[in-house]
């Protein structure tokens, strides 16, 4: 017989692969994800603005003609346009410090509240659409609907508060949703593409409020040929939630309502589920028994409602003494800005409409005291809504890497580890 051979394992002679440490997992997340994108986006734009406003800036340019004989007068000039122009868009948005007392320094703070409402209501219909792979262009044309349906109710019946107010903000959300449910049920029964849909009935509720708004017995203000409606009713007026001293009204609290209903929906709901379900691979959500098209038709339904709240919000709250055919104030076409802004989150949309009204308010101010253009605050808005279009374009201006591709370090291990 022959003795039993041992086997004796070999030493393992690979160098072992490092480990990252908690803290860099943590910023290569951070590094990676989808939120850093958008920070930086608005510093770009911020940046850029900077830029234009300085080159803009009449003592800048007087400057600038003797700058290599003094340069520090052009740099003095520059810092002082530039500070200048974002102090007065903070005295203007969020606190105002020359001012006599505390209450009314922080009126502006409820001023971009009042300006963020039909922001954050708008923008979560347009993002909450976009979760489910459907692109809503026609926040401007359910805006519309919404208002005339609450501006009729608020100015042609006669009932108590806040019966009148809850029935008129009913008959507002009612109309944005079945307006937006058009689409959605086109693009369910006949495949017809949303954005040309939603664009076109845009156009049909441009026309046709003006039509409203003309014509004696629907909109128009009794005895007046102005297209404009009547003042709404006391009874159907939100409420001013800080007292008369301030603008802030009753929507802002329903737009906060909204933004946890929408993250409830989306997040805990399996109703929100089907929607992300068919927004990432419409067919595997087929095959996995949700109806796409139902589907469809329902995220625009709620979308469309979402939306109404801006359009009562606007008629009920923000211009109760009577509208015309720009009551959307071209907010339904800045949801979609929120909600690229937002990535589609009801907490992003939230804290982007804030900014966006920020924006708004203080725009006026910098206008006002240091004579830059407004111009130039819509121009930063656009860059944001450009450089959020363009991930890699931020992480490569910034070295932040870009997701699914390996960084140098880990390429460089993968090389030791070859040659090892």
């Amino acid at each position: 017989m022959t003795a039993p051979q041992t086997q004796e394992t070999a030493p393992d002679l690979a160098p072992a692969t490092p480990q990252p440490s908690k803290w860099r997992e943590a910023w290569m997340r951070v590094a990676t994800g989808n939120a850093i994108v958008s920070v930086l986006a608005v510093i770009v734009a911020i940046v850029v603005g900077s830029l234009m406003i300085a080159l803009t800036d009449p003592d800048v340019q007087a400057a600038s003609s003797y700058f290599f004989a003094a340069p520090m007068d052009t740099l003095n000039a520059i810092g002082s346009a530039v500070g200048g122009a974002y102090a007065a868009l903070f005295r203007g948005s969020i606190y105002n410090f020359n001012a006599d007392s505390f209450a009314i320094g922080i009126r502006p703070l409820t001023e971009t509240l009042k300006f963020a409402t039909p922001l954050i209501a708008a923008g979560l219909g347009v993002g909450l659409a976009f979760r489910a792979g459907l692109f809503n262009i026609g926040g401007q044309g359910q805006m519309l609907m919404a208002a005339a349906a609450a501006g009729y109710v608020a100015t042609a019946w006669d009932m108590p508060f806040p019966l009148h107010m809850i029935v008129a903000m009913i008959a507002g959300i009612v109309a944005g949703a079945l307006w937006a449910g058009i689409a959605g049920l086109l693009k369910a029964r006949t495949g017809a593409h949303e954005v040309i849909v939603t664009i076109m009935l845009n156009h049909i509720a441009f026309y046709l409020l003006a039509w409203m708004l003309a014509t004696q017995g629907l909109l128009q203000a009794p005895g007046s040929s102005n297209p404009k409606t009547a003042p709404m009713a006391e009874s159907s007026v939100l409420p001013l939630i800080l007292g008369p001293m301030y603008k802030l009204h009753l929507g802002f609290l329903l737009a906060l309502v909204a933004v946890a209903i929408t993250w409830w929906l989306l997040e805990r709901s399996s109703l929100g589920f089907r929607f992300r379900a068919v927004g990432e691979n419409p067919a595997a959500a087929k095959t996995a028994g949700i109806s796409v098209g139902r589907m469809y038709f329902t995220v625009m339904l709620i979308a469309g409602a979402l939306v109404g709240l801006a359009g009562v919000s606007q008629v009920l709250g923000t211009e109760p003494k009577g509208f015309s055919g720009g009551i959307d104030a071209g907010i339904g076409f800045d949801a979609i800005t929120v909600a690229l802004l937002g990535r589609s989150r009801p907490l992003g949309i939230l804290g982007a409409g804030l900014l966006f009204g920020a924006f708004k308010t203080g725009g006026f101010t910098m206008q006002a005291s240091q004579g830059v253009p407004i111009e130039i605050v819509l121009v930063v808005q656009s860059l944001i809504v450009l450089f959020i279009a363009a991930p890699p374009l931020v992480r490569a201006m910034f070295g932040l890497p870009q997701p699914g591709r390996t960084t140098r370090r880990q390429r460089r291990a993968a090389r030791k580890g070859m040659a090892a």
